[in-house]
Formats: structure tokens, sequence, C-alpha cells
């Protein structure tokens, strides 16, 4: 479990700097160069994703039950997750999706999170997607508060369209699909339809 925390720290700890500072991000990069600001963090990143994978992977070994969910709610969690992969694309395809849903990724993260909270119940599923789930709401209620400072990052002006929509939901949907039929159950072992 201790592996698993490590990694979640390391992982959301630095995806977590303009919720602490809504500045942090600007110091951070200044300080040490665009470049070496990336590079950091995304060699935190990697590793802190590294730890996480393996640490849920042996705390599965020998897994602490907080709570039981129902049958029912791996149905309501393979409903929940149906928009995740459309809003994580989303996110990168400008369209109508992308405005109605204001920020997608986090949105995306959301859904996902509570998803497998529903349908699972041991202590590091507990600390994995309601980790996830704690720092996307923190995350949502940090952008909403940086926007009102006029301190939030501009995004990508690029042109919104509704063939970006319509990939989004095509390719969305059919990883969904794939997920779902198999790569879950390849990747986690752990197959969504029983």
């Amino acid at each position: 479990m201790a592996w698993l925390i490590v990694g979640l720290v390391l992982f959301l700890g630095v995806h977590s700097v303009s919720i602490v500072s809504p500045q942090g991000r600007q110091v951070l990069a200044g300080r040490m160069g665009e470049g070496g600001f990336k590079g950091l963090y995304s060699l935190v990143s990697f590793v802190g994703l590294a730890l996480m994978v393996w640490g849920y992977g042996l705390a599965r070994q020998a897994p602490v039950v907080v709570y039981a969910p129902p049958t029912g709610m791996r149905h309501a969690a393979l409903l929940l997750m149906l928009p995740v992969f459309v809003l994580l694309l989303a996110a990168y395809l400008p369209g109508r999706i992308q405005r109605a849903a204001k920020h997608p990724m986090l949105l995306s993260v959301k859904l996902w999170a509570t998803a497998h909270l529903l349908a699972n119940g041991t202590l590091a599923d507990v600390l994995l997607f309601g980790g996830f789930l704690a720092w996307a709401v923190a995350d949502r209620i940090s952008v909403k508060r940086r926007a009102a400072v006029g301190l939030a990052r501009p995004a990508p002006a690029l042109p919104g369209s509704a063939a970006n929509d319509a990939i989004a939901l095509v390719l969305g949907l059919g990883t969904y699909a794939l997920f779902v039929f198999w790569a879950h159950g390849w990747l986690f072992g752990v197959w969504p339809l029983g």
C-alpha cells in the first residue's frame, strides 16, 4: 500500500502545483526555465504513475475490504463510464462537446473515478480512485478561482468544429467498447462484463 500512496502523492502532487499556488507553475517555470520545468514535471509524473500502478497491483494481492458494493453498481459504473473517453478526447478536439463540458478532462476524471468507486470497495480502490476524484474536484474549483482573478492559463485557440465532435464521439465510444470487451481485462485482469 505504501508504494501506491507514494505514487499518488508524486503524481497528484505535481499535478496540484496550480491548485496550491495559482502562480506556482509560472514561478517554477521562471526559475527553472520552461524546458527544465516541463522535464521535471514529466519525470515526477512518470515515476508517480509507475509507482501507482505497481503499488496498486501489490495492494490487490492482499485486498482490505472497506465496503462491498452491490452487484448492480457494476452496471451503474458501466453506464457512468460511457462518456469518459468521449470527454477525454473532446479535451483535445475543440467543438460543442468541449464548450458544453467546459473542462472535459476534469469531468472525465471525475466520472472515471466515481464509476470505479461505485464498483470497487477495497482500500486500494478507495485510495486510488478517491484520490483522483478529490484531486479533480479540487482542480475544478481552483480553475474557477484562477479564472475569476485572471490567473487561468489560456486554452489553445484552436477552431472548433462538428468534425471534432464526431471524431471524439466515434473514437471515444469505440475506445469504450474496446476497454469493456477486451483491454480492461487484458490490462488489469478485471473483466467489466464478468
